[in-house]
């Protein structure tokens, strides 16, 4: 679980505020080469605020430059958090991966934030935020 002392007050421009964790590592589960998914539009988004991104992808070897790996559980270390962009029948797998990996926080995107994802996550003791990941940490995805 994310050290409850890493949140801090974010405001937007529009004078909404909320609370962020300062994380230092991401992987962006469905991380794509294509431009124009999501998955690809968020590996840039976290890397332009200074994250450090693992991209997380079976099928590709690199994205953004960026070694990609099969799972979160084959990458070396910690990670922070999950931001996930896939559809919910894969994020079931992911999920439990997430959970057996240590990384405590996991953020569903609009089409991955399905109810029983939702559930599992959180029986799992997983703290879950439905919401575009790109967006929470002030972007906004046309800009990518």
């Amino acid at each position: 679980m994310v050290d409850p002392s890493y949140w801090v007050p974010i405001t937007l421009n529009s004078g909404f505020q909320y609370n962020i964790s300062v994380v230092k590592r991401v992987a962006v589960i469905g991380a794509s080469r294509d431009k124009g998914k999501f998955g690809n539009k968020a590996v840039r988004a976290f890397c332009d605020r200074g994250y450090v991104v693992v991209p997380i992808n079976p099928d590709q070897t690199s994205v953004e430059g960026l070694k990609c790996y099969p799972s979160v559980l084959a990458v070396p270390g910690p990670i922070d958090l999950a931001t996930i962009y896939v559809p919910a029948k894969v994020g079931q797998r992911v999920i439990r991966e997430i959970a057996e990996k240590n990384i405590g926080e996991v953020w569903l995107n609009p089409g991955a934030d399905d109810p029983d994802l939702v559930e599992s996550a959180e029986v799992l003791g997983l703290r879950v935020i439905k919401q575009c990941s790109i967006i929470r940490i002030g972007g906004n995805p046309s800009m990518y």
